[in-house]
């Protein structure tokens, strides 16, 4: 759209524009042009192929190449795309946490596969790498297997487990969220009775005041879940009271975690923690794997997407044949470990995180002398540095956090020689520098599968398979 030439893009200003893309956060952009300059208007809620009306907000002060951004409310659609779909939930426009829940899912899945292929194809290394179709989840809704609320007052007063609306601190209500599995909306709804008849007070960031901060909830393919509540403060005489309480109003949850965490800033978990109730971790089935998983254990939210990546990943190291040693990089609970156990010889899985580390440890520690878990060995540190004393692997697993892996991680893992490496992201832009970087090093990629491990927002996950020249 082009306004007249004495016109600028100004907060407070509404007008009608078309959407041709999403942006990365899934908010619709049109081009809008102002006088001489050219802006990219981010319209939430607004899809590919939409007119929209929309009141600008925000206009940036930086600019980029061809101009700037600025930032607008959706108030009125125009002209509506065929993909268009009723979001199941009535908060989505509010809530920011789906952002693509009312776009067909058949359009997610391909703009997904878009967003892998158009990072990969940005790198000069991995030009003629194929992208496979993205994955379905086969749940595109109520998938989620673990859930983290804000415990706290809504715009209305009412005491909730929700979670912050963007760019705010305004809580909304997430009682029903139909991404969640059905065992974590039980348990929440019946948290917040117990909570209120309690009188548990929510934690002031401000005041320091207050109790609780946080609940976060871990479902398991058996439907049990485990409880953790974060407080502010180590003192609350009745935790264990209002847990045993919790505990013989929904059978189905296998434990209650009390963690404390009294720092300032956005940190979800302290380093201490006892148990209230029951146990302090829960077991689940994650594709081949039966992993051991403690409140602050990462693992990927949807069980069956990551059941299928992990499937893959065991599919391409049989090929291999003879395995003698795998090295699980990231390894979190250890799931992908193993599930590669039964094929190797031994497998060494570290882990940053010391207190997952201790969990997926203490599981294995029971595994006895015939079981494939045996020959899994956890450390715990710096992955570069572990990578580096570990001498060689035929396998090498990467699962890093978003920011993708370090350089002196990559230079690592060459120097291991291994014959494949699996690489596991959840950020297209990291994953395709990495990619670069290991190709460099005699590491090309031979292929890549984007998996749709969380649907109805923006976020993809992918599966690089890189082989040894």
């Amino acid at each position: 759209m082009t306004l007249p030439l004495d016109s600028s893009l100004q907060p407070g200003v509404s007008l009608v524009v078309t959407v041709d893309r999403l942006d990365r956060d899934g908010a619709g952009v049109a081009e809008v042009r102002a006088g001489a300059g050219l802006f990219r208007l981010h319209v939430a809620g607004a899809l590919p192929g939409e007119s929209a009306r929309a009141k600008v907000m925000h206009v940036s002060t930086h600019a980029f190449a061809q101009g700037r951004d600025a930032w607008a409310d959706l108030e009125e659609i125009v002209r509506v795309s065929p993909e268009r779909v009723a979001p199941p939930c009535p908060a989505q426009h509010r809530c920011g946490g789906c952002p693509l829940a009312n776009w067909a899912y058949a359009a997610q899945l391909e703009w997904k596969r878009g967003l892998v292929a158009k990072a990969i194809a940005a790198q000069e290394e991995l030009a003629r790498v194929p992208v496979t179709a993205c994955a379905p989840s086969p749940r595109p809704f109520g998938y989620r297997a673990n859930a983290k609320y804000v415990f706290g007052h809504d715009r209305d007063g009412k005491l909730v487990l929700g979670a912050y609306a963007p760019r705010s601190h305004e809580i909304l209500d997430m009682s029903g969220c139909p991404i969640g599995e059905p065992a974590l909306a039980e348990v929440a709804a019946a948290l917040l009775t117990l909570l209120a008849q309690h009188a548990v007070a929510p934690f002031d960031e401000i005041r320091r005041t207050g109790l609780l901060r946080y609940v976060v909830l871990r479902a398991n393919a058996d439907g049990k879940v485990l409880v953790a509540l974060v407080t502010g403060r180590e003192i609350w005489p009745k935790g264990e009271a209002l847990a045993r309480e919790l505990a013989a109003a929904c059978p189905a949850v296998l434990g209650v975690v009390h963690n404390i965490n009294g720092t300032a800033g956005n940190a979800l978990f302290g380093e201490q923690e006892h148990l209230l109730f029951g146990s302090a971790s829960i077991e689940d089935t994650i594709g081949p794997a039966r992993v051991r998983l403690g409140p602050r254990s990462f693992s990927q939210a949807n069980r069956l997407v990551a059941g299928r990546a992990y499937h893959d990943i065991v599919t391409a190291a049989a090929r291999l044949g003879t395995i003698n040693r795998v090295v699980d990089a990231y390894a979190g609970a250890g799931g992908i470990a193993l599930a590669l156990a039964p094929l190797a010889h031994e497998v060494v899985a570290i882990e940053e995180n010391p207190a997952a580390c201790a969990t997926a440890q203490a599981f294995l520690a029971e595994c006895g002398p015939g079981d494939p878990g045996a020959r899994v060995r956890f450390v715990a540190g710096d992955v570069a540095e572990h990578l580096a004393r570990v001498g060689s692997a035929d396998l090498v697993v990467l699962n890093p956090p978003r920011r993708g892996c370090a350089m002196a991680t990559i230079a690592a893992v060459a120097q291991l020689h291994p014959r494949l490496v699996a690489y596991l992201s959840c950020n297209p832009a990291s994953l395709a520098r990495d990619l670069a970087a290991l190709a460099r090093l005699g590491l090309p990629t031979v292929g890549i599968t984007p998996y749709d491990m969380l649907a109805q927002t923006p976020h993809v996950e992918a599966l690089a398979l890189v082989a040894k020249d």
